[in-house]
């Protein structure tokens, strides 16, 4: 039977393990099941682009990943295939602009071996001294792309949570690697949170680097850690640009972004309301059903 550090190797022995070690802070993004706007993906790439840092440990994908649900991609150029793009599942240490080093768990959420894979980052969460765990990834909701990005926080304890979320009460959803992963935490006694940004359902499929933005803000005020953002806010305010004229160039695209401001001006004005999804005339897929199709091209035209 596989044991918990069967399925990763340190390749960095020289950073300081154990309780003596500088504690530190791990924010990890698990790209599969759920990332709205790719923002857990975006979010892990411009800190490792911005921030100085090295790889720690590299988590065997042989053994975790399911290939065949999903595939790796390869290029095929005129008769033979090249550039063969591998999976990876890494942890870095990272330097913020203070100075202050954490780590940074990045890439393909597991497919196999889930509580293997809890019981391995927990060992290295003791290894390496970490105190707090931050997940990040996005959802997608039925908001407009007009508003400010709304957060829903969660944590191993109520004192991590120090935003109010949308809704309150319970509800059962199909776990991913990083929520698993946040329970084995908690029942081990160590302190794990999380943000997930709210996507505009529409753009949920696209690049958004503003949901980025967000959780790079959320980090930050949770943790302490400095992290730089303009480049993300550049983005940003270029991708709104891009967003704002497809939208001003259907009078039916205007029209359905300014009935999500009111769906979403109302329900940000009344107490009561505890979702933003909760009225359901109109609702938030038939009113997005006629931005998608708008704003389809957006990708492409990010290509050009």
């Amino acid at each position: 039977m596989l044991r918990p550090d069967d399925l990763y190797e340190i390749v960095d022995e020289s950073v300081a393990t154990g309780p003596a070690a500088t504690p530190k802070v791990m924010v990890h993004s698990l790209d599969g099941f759920m990332d709205a706007g790719q923002a857990g993906r975006v979010t892990a790439d411009h800190l490792l682009e911005v921030l100085d840092h090295r790889l720690l440990a590299r988590f065997d994908v042989d053994l975790l990943h399911d290939y065949r649900a999903r595939r790796p991609e390869v290029t095929f150029a005129e008769d033979r295939f090249t550039d063969y793009t591998p999976q990876h599942l890494s942890l870095h240490l990272v330097t913020d602009d203070a100075g202050v080093d954490f780590l940074l768990l990045e890439g393909v959420e597991p497919d196999n071996h889930w509580d293997r894979f809890a019981g391995a980052v927990r060992q290295l969460v003791e290894l390496y001294n970490v105190t707090l765990t931050v997940g990040v990834h996005g959802i997608p909701m039925g908001v407009p792309h007009t508003r400010p990005l709304g957060l829903t926080a969660h944590a191993t304890r109520p004192e991590l949570v120090t935003r109010s979320n949308i809704w309150d009460g319970e509800m059962r959803l199909p776990a991913s690697a990083g929520t698993m992963l946040q329970v084995r935490l908690g029942e081990a006694g160590k302190d794990a949170m999380g943000f997930a940004v709210h996507v505009p359902h529409y753009l949920a499929e696209n690049r958004f680097p503003g949901a980025a933005l967000a959780l790079v803000h959320a980090i930050s005020a949770a943790t302490g850690l400095l992290l730089p953002s303009k480049a993300l806010l550049d983005e940003a305010a270029v991708t709104g640009r891009l967003v704002d004229e497809q939208v001003d160039a259907s009078d039916d695209a205007s029209a359905v972004v300014k009935a999500l401001e009111t769906q979403y001006d109302a329900a940000a004005g009344s107490l009561s309301r505890k979702s933003l999804l909760a009225d359901s005339t109109p609702s938030a897929d038939e009113l997005g059903a006629e931005v998608e199709q708008f704003l389809a091209g957006l990708n492409r035209e990010d290509d050009k």
